[in-house]
């Protein structure tokens, strides 16, 4: 009973999304207040209805419900709880019903905090969002329905994929459909202002809290996945520039530019088509990740399905918002006409600059990881695009996004004097040259990637630096005038802190980790950097639903105990799979990092160890952003937007 009415909460919420899409864009277009109004029930409803819908799918998964097709495939009655509960998103169908529950999430927290918007343009907004739940929703019911029921149910299920039986798996995924799915509200209010015709600075205050929120939740989602990796695929890897990896990287990336550049419309009420452009792409780009997900055109280990013809049906809801996103813009961008002027050295050209080398990366990025699929279409070639690429390609743009920064925070709006401007940042520029060549001269190797890192890192960060003090003038109560600062600027300064702090960390770790790969007997040890790892035991395990081959070994320093890892090799017997458990140590300067592989013929197991310097700075580097970006969102000024003066409406008359 209860998965029939989470089918029918499927259906109803279908209806109120056409009634969303249809009669605010009306009620708009005619200046009817009770049709524009309906907008923001409607909203509430849908949210309503997926959230019971959700909830119901929950339940069966909870109950081991396997009269349900989703929970057969996808559940076990051994399965702890935890990952019973996320095994509702480990799936394309579940996936799928908790995108389109945070995208009404989303739609009704425009309804909600949307007060301060005019009605007409409210309106629109709601009435896209509305169209973009009514696309999924359909996509669903008819394609994807997660309420399929079979006539003989199994008494067991097939179990979740063990790789996604990890507390990273469970949470990583929300947080990233909470950033995918944002992304929604500034294309909604891009293509609003299209019909419109007009952008202004409060357009640019409205959308700037809906674009850092959803660009908080990548970041988080992100940093998750990518810990995840490190730890669970026992590789040693943060990030392997997989399909789906990127998929998510490039919406980060032009969110990163879309928010600089709404800085510029509400400052100084410039680059007004190229902001419109920018939000249109991010969502585009959240698309093309939900069709790289889901298609199974392009191989990768974190892809839910492997439909082609799902595949399609998402690469026309793409084709569909992106084709008619782009001829509106195409037919209307000349009426955003800019009102700000500024000279080539000023912020405005900075924050350009900004926007253009972060946009320019992002489409390597997506050049990389559609050229497999383009080869085999075109010619018949099967082309792997990997790492080496990747790092040669992307490596140069964040280099100069790392230079370009403390210059463009630092120079006046308008009109600048590039030296007057660059003064400031001479102590800055000092410290960055003398810790990068201190670098160069302590590594053993001769690497130039370390000290670049280094120096890029320094000079971000005390860039930073620089920028607070400035802030908080000159004479006595500058502790008191940086505590008044709004917590906006506290945000921008953690933010870019947090980019330098993941700078240096990657940078680190790439240049100066140690790694040793050899087959150890019981009793046997081997020195990697200053330690020395003994191997001393072997012995199996039984876990809820796996067996597990679990090592013991001791990590000595000079003679005296550091730590005992017990890196394991787990095995499913349900979904017949194995998984790697690596045996970490974790610290503030280095990550001692062992696996146990397969026993060998001629006796002992494979063992991997890794010396990995300031490993967690990269983790911690990204939830420094994140907190940033949280700590600009808490800001009144943007959670409320208040400062945007509500343009006068046409009188609305009733329907």
């Amino acid at each position: 009973m209860i998965d029939e009415l989470g089918h029918f909460t499927l259906v109803l919420a279908c209806g109120v999304a056409l009634l969303q899409a249809a009669v605010p864009l009306i009620g708009a277009q005619r200046g009817w207040s009770g049709w524009m109004a309906l907008g923001t029930a409607a909203a509430k409803i849908q949210l309503l209805l997926l959230i019971a819908a959700f909830a119901a799918l929950m339940h069966g998964f909870v109950t081991s419900d396997f009269s349900l097709r989703l929970v057969v495939d996808n559940s076990h009655t051994l399965k702890p709880m935890l990952y019973k509960i996320s095994g509702v998103w480990g799936n394309h169908e579940g996936s799928l019903l908790l995108w389109s529950m945070i995208l009404a999430l989303f739609g009704a927290m425009v309804a909600w905090r949307g007060a301060e918007l005019p009605d007409r343009l409210r309106a629109r907004v709601l009435a896209v969002q509305g169209m973009i739940g009514l696309a999924f929703l359909l996509f669903m019911l008819l394609t994807s329905n997660p309420f399929l029921r079979l006539a003989a149910p199994p008494f067991n299920g097939h179990d979740l994929n063990p790789l996604l039986q990890d507390p990273g798996l469970a949470f990583h995924p929300p947080f990233l459909y909470l950033g995918y799915v944002g992304m929604s509200v500034p294309f909604a209010f891009a293509i609003a202002a299209l019909i419109e015709g007009r952008v202004d600075a409060a357009w640019g205050r409205w959308v700037r809290p809906w674009t850092l929120a959803a660009w908080l939740f990548l970041t988080i989602g992100i940093a998750m996945g990518s810990w995840w990796a490190y730890y669970e695929l026992g590789w040693g890897g943060f990030w392997f520039w997989d399909p789906v990896e990127n998929a998510s990287f490039m919406p980060w990336l032009i969110g990163a530019a879309l928010l600089h550049s709404a800085v510029v419309v509400e400052k100084r009420e410039a680059l007004k088509a190229w902001t419109i452009l920018l939000a249109i792409l991010a969502f585009g780009f959240s698309l093309i990740g939900t069709f790289l997900v889901r298609s199974g055109v392009i191989t990768s280990v974190h892809a839910f399905a492997n439909d082609p013809q799902r595949g399609v049906v998402i690469l026309v809801i793409l084709a569909l918002f992106m084709g008619g996103a782009l001829t509106l813009f195409a037919i209307r961008a000349g009426a955003m006409e800019a009102k700000g002027i500024f000279s080539t050295i000023s912020r405005e050209s900075g924050l350009v600059l900004n926007n253009l080398l972060l946009t320019v990366a992002c489409f390597v990025v997506f050049i990389g990881t559609i050229w497999p699929l383009v080869a085999q279409m075109a010619w018949g070639r099967t082309l792997s695009v990997g790492a080496p690429f990747f790092d040669a390609a992307f490596t140069p743009f964040v280099v100069l996004i790392a230079l370009v920064l403390p210059v463009a925070g630092l120079i006046p709006w308008k009109r600048a004097a590039l030296r007057r401007a660059l003064w400031p940042l001479r102590g800055a520029l000092v410290l960055a040259l003398a810790l990068a060549a201190l670098a160069w001269a302590m590594q053993e190797n001769r690497s130039a990637l370390g000290p670049v890192g280094v120096g890029l890192a320094s000079w971000v960060a005390a860039g930073v630096l620089v920028d607070l003090a400035q802030r908080s003038g000159r004479g006595p109560g500058r502790l008191r005038r940086l505590r008044r600062l709004p917590r906006a600027d506290w945000g921008k300064a953690l933010g870019h802190l947090g980019f330098a702090i993941t700078v240096f960390g990657i940078s680190a770790i790439t240049a100066w980790q140690q790694e040793d790969i050899r087959v150890l007997r019981v009793g046997e040890s081997y020195a990697l950097g200053p330690y020395d790892i003994t191997l001393q035991a072997v012995r199996e395990g039984q876990g809820a639903n796996y067996t597990t081959t679990i090592a013991d070994m001791q990590v000595m320093r000079d003679g005296r105990a550091v730590t005992t890892l017990h890196p394991e090799k787990r095995f499913y017997p349900v979904a017949g799979m194995p998984t790697t458990e690596a045996g970490i140590d974790h610290g503030l300067l280095r990550d001692i990092y062992l696996v146990i592989g397969d026993p060998q013929d001629g006796g002992g197991y494979a063992v991997r160890g890794y010396l990995k310097p300031f490993a967690n700075w990269i983790w911690g580097g990204a939830f420094i952003m994140a907190l940033g970006g949280g700590m600009s969102l808490s800001d009144r000024r943007r959670r409320m937007a208040a400062g945007a003066a509500r343009a006068p409406a046409a009188q609305a008359r009733p329907a």
